[in-house]
């Protein structure tokens, strides 16, 4: 379990691939689980997921945002949602002062 922890704590998110970060959040999840001495049917039953999903989860990072979301509530790990797409920030104030007010976007205009 150590082991989880130091992995979990060494994981950063910036040039990660959607796998990893999928890994990461996977690992971190099965951490927060065993802190909280629950076996894999204990959290399925509280969460609402089935077993089958979340072993899933846990093994290969596969998940819904749905799925995620129930698990986190059941871990009473909801916290860096609230961050995950929030505005940009500045590192200083002149940075900030220097940028014109952005406009509210309503759609975008960059087609792939």
């Amino acid at each position: 379990m150590i082991k989880d922890n130091i992995l979990s704590i060494k994981s950063d998110f910036i040039g990660s691939s959607p796998v990893e970060i999928g890994r990461g959040i996977s690992l971190r999840a099965r951490t927060r689980r065993l802190e909280l001495n629950l076996t894999q049917a204990a959290l399925a039953s509280r969460s609402g997921v089935s077993l089958g999903t979340l072993k899933r989860f846990e093994r290969y990072g596969e998940i819904s945002l749905k799925n995620l979301l129930l698990l986190a509530v059941a871990l009473k790990s909801t916290d860096g949602f609230s961050s995950l797409f929030s505005s940009r920030n500045y590192s200083t104030f002149e940075e900030a002062v220097s940028q014109a007010a952005p406009k509210k976007r309503k759609r975008g205009r960059i087609n792939d």
